[in-house]
């Protein structure tokens, strides 16, 4: 029976940190034998916002090296670059010609990040939930996973391939497959190290505010032992009155693999004097295999260029197919 498939990706803006890996690149790899499964580095959307040119090369091979090193194999998986698949580009162009600007300025994360750039906004960062929709319809995917954040884009993206097939198709076979989200397992939303309300984040200034997968033992150590705490005594979870406590005792789970009651019985006698020397050394085990794959990765010259160069092949070769299919239904002259 063939598998579905499902599309992800991530920004090559920096290092990947604990959330990105709890909060989704984990249930990637532990799902991943049952779909045909397309991660790409979105480099295109990484230019959004005010980048780093000097330093994106380097970050988009950091995260592709970072998927292999967490797990993901290509037995199950093709990695690539979104930039070296230039039909990415060209659908997000002929699915702006079809989407009404209404639908885009009506977008939460658009709103929330206009308001932090003022002028200086640009008009991708507008359209970037359309060049998503390109980046999930080219490949067919039949799911995406997807978080709380996320959920309006996919919809979004189904709006999109509805409309272009109500408007361009026939009854009996749809230009664009409409995917369907992929609901991670609850029980992975990592929070910021320095304030437990909010969401950890790539984007956050303040690098303490995270633990990033590569971070050296003594970065980890130092982050853990500066991180937000509070003065009562005694560690537990689920009191709104403490953020902090409930995101600490969460990451513990995390990282050694216990269950929710094993850490409230094991931490409700512990002050933060006891307990965050534990979760350093618990988080600096949990996070040396990848690091050290991650490092065998790197070192091993041209095994990740063979990696990205086969990747775009495959990705190429399927993407190619939906944009000419979404071409010929727009009615273009195919190539002479």
């Amino acid at each position: 029976m063939k598998r579905q498939r499902v599309l992800s990706g991530v920004q090559p803006t920096g290092n990947l940190h604990i959330g990105n890996y709890f909060g989704a690149i984990r249930n990637w790899v532990e799902n991943q034998s049952n779909y045909d499964n397309f991660f790409c580095v979105v480099d295109l959307h990484a230019i959004t916002v005010p980048h780093n040119p000097q330093t994106l090369a380097e970050d988009t091979y950091t995260i592709a090296a970072l998927y292999l090193a967490c797990g993901i194999d290509l037995e199950y998986a093709t990695i690539f670059v979104q930039s070296h698949v230039s039909a990415h580009s060209e659908l997000a162009w002929l699915l702006n010609c079809i989407t009404p600007l209404n639908w885009l300025e009506r977008m939460i994360q658009f709103k929330e990040k206009a308001v932090k750039q003022g002028e200086n906004v640009s008009v991708g960062l507008l359209d970037y939930p359309v060049l998503m929709a390109a980046d999930i319809l080219l490949y067919e995917a039949d799911k995406v996973p997807v978080g709380e954040d996320q959920k309006q884009h996919l919809e979004l993206t189904r709006d999109i391939a509805a409309r272009l097939n109500d408007k361009f198709g026939n009854k009996d076979e749809q230009i664009l497959k409409i995917p369907a989200p992929l609901i991670s397992k609850e029980g992975a939303r990592v929070m910021s190290l320095t304030d437990g309300t909010s969401k950890m984040s790539k984007s956050d200034p303040a690098d303490l505010s995270r633990i990033n997968l590569l971070d050296s033992p003594e970065l980890i150590q130092k982050k853990i032992k500066r991180c937000k705490t509070d003065p009562v005594k005694g560690l537990t979870f689920d009191d709104p009155e403490r953020p902090e406590c409930n995101n600490l005792l969460t990451l513990y789970g995390l990282f050694s693999g216990k269950s929710k009651a094993e850490v409230a019985a094991e931490c409700e006698e512990m002050g933060w004097g006891q307990f965050k020397p534990l979760l350093t050394d618990t988080a600096i085990a949990a996070l040396k295999p990848i690091q050290e794959k991650y490092q065998q990765i790197r070192e091993e010259k041209g095994y990740l260029d063979s990696v990205l160069h086969s990747g775009k092949e495959k990705a190429q070769t399927v993407a190619n197919q939906t944009l000419l299919r979404v071409k010929n239904a727009l009615g273009y002259l195919p190539p002479l």
